[in-house]
């Protein structure tokens, strides 16, 4: 038996670690996506494509319907476009759009379900407040389980 194939044996089988991009509700930061989709294509793996945005703790917003409203269509498009790219290019692409009253804590929730491989943070900073991107970017280096690239 071959060494690369024994060593392959007392492994055991490859545990899919996707790249995850994700944001709070803005657009991508250019080099973040980039960086995402380039670790995504170089190491084989999925694109997790995720955007956290904050639901109303309104009741009745959700009941009306409120909390269902679309994105506008500028950043629609550039939400979509990493995944778009990235699927051009032969990435598998998953996209999530992610609703909570606490989207930092959903941020890291979802990080620790799917157990990526690399965690790329990269709103576009000049769409979200400093002390959101700050709080965010703490917590995500302190709670996430994988490698964390932060947009600078």
């Amino acid at each position: 038996m071959e060494v690369a194939a024994r060593v392959a044996a007392a492994v055991g089988p490859r545990v899919k670690r996707p790249v995850l991009l994700a944001t709070l509700g803005v657009p991508f930061d250019p080099a973040a996506s980039s960086f995402a989709v380039d670790a995504a294509v170089e190491s084989g793996e999925p694109l997790l494509v995720v955007n956290v945005v904050e639901l109303p703790p309104l009741g009745m917003s959700v009941a009306m319907g409120y909390d269902q409203l679309p994105d506008p269509p500028e950043q629609a498009e550039a939400l979509r476009a990493p995944a778009a790219l990235a699927a051009s290019l032969g990435v598998t692409v998953e996209r999530l759009r992610i609703k909570s009253p606490r989207p930092v804590e959903a941020l890291v929730q979802i990080a620790a379900e799917r157990a990526p491989g690399l965690l790329v943070f990269g709103p576009d900073r000049s769409r979200l407040k400093r002390r959101v991107y700050r709080k965010a970017a703490r917590a995500v280096r302190e709670r996430a389980a994988c490698l964390v690239w932060l947009a600078s």
